[in-house]
């Protein structure tokens, strides 16, 4: 299982975990869910006590990705392969992205 904090302005919004079987979970914390000022950091993952659950990289955290040449300079750099979606989106989410969110690995 491999695991990320999903930042939102720097803040801890959630979790995300990539099971052993490939399939994906994003749940928020109970501190941001409870918080009535925080949003949601997508339309796609409404702000609620679930737990979403996906056999592929949620179509939110896919868009944060880098596409064609870009991914394939990235991929060869940091010897990532190119399908996969998780490793890539550690890698290049991290530090500067569009946007509020960032992707953190967890140790």
């Amino acid at each position: 299982m491999r695991k990320a904090r999903v930042l939102y302005k720097d803040e801890e919004a959630g979790i995300l975990l990539q099971n052993d079987d490939g399939s994906f979970v994003f749940e928020y914390n109970d501190n941001w869910e409870n918080d009535i000022s925080k949003p949601s950091i997508s339309l796609t993952l409404p702000k609620q006590k679930k737990t979403f659950k996906s056999n592929y990289l949620f179509p939110f955290f896919y868009n944060m990705l880098p596409e064609g040449s870009n991914k394939d300079v990235v991929c060869k750099y940091n010897r990532i392969d190119k399908n996969d979606y998780f490793g890539l989106l550690l890698t290049t989410s991290q530090y500067d992205t569009i946007g509020a969110v960032r992707v953190l690995k967890t140790e």
